[in-house]
């Protein structure tokens, strides 16, 4: 509404002007006042940040009082998530701020109740404890309570876990480096990780059957092998293919996370076969033909959940379904992408060629090829031509250099698989999904993703990490614990290779 002050002189127009010319300066003068709103003034009302939050985020209750203090009314929850949502990015950002600053944990409270906790060393237990509880009390940041009432009201949590995404991108683009944002970021995400406990999830099965609004977000959210038209998206969802989603009774025909599998008879060494054929679209399965289980694509689809483990339960709960519809069935592996693989691979060539150490990736007669079908020189123009076929993917065009490539990119993959680490992991993130998982760095596959996406990443190699159900467990705990790679004999050859023809 334009303020009294404004509104005046506008009425005096309407006498003397025409219509036209009046809806014209109304515009201006509403462009005016929006670009003289103060950035602490909400667009909806103009109450500002600090009324809003001293408002809505009620104080915390002493100790005594915490199971006796009535909540606060639903309309404070609304009426937060209404000015947050009319917000532009810039204000989100100095709201957020403000809120985990100025209401979060009361720190001098904490001091106090830890040097109280320090002086009753020598008491009994029943008091230490009592006094444990009260300082774990104190600890509570008090925008905590405002989060929980939000996530008991209409369309709550998801507000909250749209929240949680912009509080991520804040931090992904620098724009911020608060650590009180970082503190509310962790709260709610441990409460996101109480809510979406996985025995609070629904699995379902996606079918052709579905919603059509739910296939329409099955199609969106995949991101690994985008979904081109409604006869790909049926091919994915129908015969020898299953889709399962993990929803949530607070977020109802919201898939949280997405996992594909096809249904085949051997584990599957190439991507083309299972999304870009459409000979089985009408097929009735032939359980004869049905042997293994390939994962082939698994997708986050809300950003705010990052960090709440989702994936790894979700084939859990799969490969429990699919064996009691297939009880013959045995094999479990996956079929993933090796993005930043290419990326990966022309920094170590950049870097050679900077040190001069041309030689060191490839063998003699290796670079002798690709000098040959470049005619670029030995050394650094050698090293540079290569650099740029790989950049540019040009490479995939001449038969000669795909096969002059082949063990060279194939052995370099299995090192950034399996040797490139971060803090002692695996530095590629989908091998440190899949390994955490239990499952085994099994084969790497040559020529697996011909699409141009799939070239671009990796060269088009793909990997199958394979899920020998008996070995899982102590797997992942030899991963998480020991930071020790399971991996088959072809990986560890390839490694071997590289380790012998390659010096990085």
């Amino acid at each position: 509404m334009t303020p009294f002050h404004l509104s005046t002189p506008l009425r005096a127009l309407l006498k003397s002007y025409p219509l036209r010319a009046v809806c014209k300066t109304v515009q201006a003068f509403r462009v005016w006042e929006f670009r003289h709103i103060s950035p602490c003034t909400s667009i909806a009302g103009y109450i500002s940040m600090e009324e809003i939050l001293r408002k809505t985020v009620v104080p915390l209750p002493t100790y005594e009082m915490r199971d006796k203090s009535p909540p606060p009314p639903e309309s404070n929850s609304l009426e937060f998530m209404q000015f947050y949502k009319s917000l532009e990015k810039e204000q989100k950002l100095e709201f957020l701020e403000k809120l985990s600053h100025d209401f979060g944990v009361d720190h001098r409270g904490v001091s106090d109740l830890a040097l109280k906790l320090l002086d009753t060393q020598v008491r009994d237990v029943a008091t230490i404890l009592q006094v444990e509880e009260r300082l774990r009390y104190s600890l509570t940041p008090r925008y905590r309570q405002l989060l929980t009432h939000i996530s008991r009201v209409h369309g709550g949590v998801k507000f909250l876990v749209d929240l949680r995404a912009d509080l991520i991108n804040f931090a992904s683009t620098i724009i911020s480096d608060s650590s009180h944002l970082r503190d509310l970021s962790s709260t709610l995400k441990s409460l996101l990780s109480e809510w979406f406990s996985v025995g609070l999830l629904q699995l379902e099965r996606i079918t052709w059957q579905s919603p059509c609004e739910i296939l329409q977000k099955i199609s969106q959210y995949e991101a690994v092998h985008p979904v081109r038209n409604w006869t790909d998206i049926k091919r994915r969802v129908g015969p020898y293919r299953r889709c399962y989603a993990f929803i949530h009774a607070s977020m109802p025909g919201e898939p949280l996370v997405v996992l594909h599998v096809a249904l085949t008879e051997d584990i599957a060494n190439n991507i083309q076969s299972i999304v870009r054929e459409f000979g089985t679209l009408d097929a009735n399965e032939d359980v004869n033909k049905i042997n293994a289980a390939i994962f082939y694509s698994i997708s986050s689809t809300q950003a705010g959940l990052q960090g709440v483990e989702l994936g790894n339960y979700l084939i859990k709960r799969v490969v429990r379904e699919l064996q009691s519809e297939f009880p013959h069935m045995a094999q479990f592996s996956s079929l993933s992408p090796i993005p930043g693989f290419s990326l990966w691979l022309q920094g170590v060539l950049a870097q050679h060629k900077k040190e001069g150490r041309a030689k060191e990736l490839l063998s003699e007669q290796e670079w002798r090829d690709v000098e040959e079908v470049t005619g670029a020189a030995p050394g650094a123009p050698a090293i540079e031509a290569l650099r740029r076929l790989i950049s540019t993917s040009e490479w995939i065009r001449s038969d000669r250099l795909v096969r002059a490539l082949e063990p060279v990119l194939m052995r370099l993959c299995s090192w950034y698989l399996y040797g490139e680490k971060r803090r002692g992991y695996a530095l590629n993130p989908v091998a440190n999904f899949h390994l955490q998982n239990g499952a085994t760095m099994w084969r790497l596959n040559w020529q697996a993703d011909t699409s141009l996406r799939g070239i671009a990443n990796s060269c088009g190699i793909m990997v199958n990490y394979r899920y020998f159900l008996q070995e899982t467990s102590a797997n992942s705990t030899a991963y998480l614990q020991n930071k020790v790679i399971k991996a088959s004999e072809q990986v560890m050859g390839l490694v071997s290779q590289f380790q012998k023809n390659s010096k990085l």
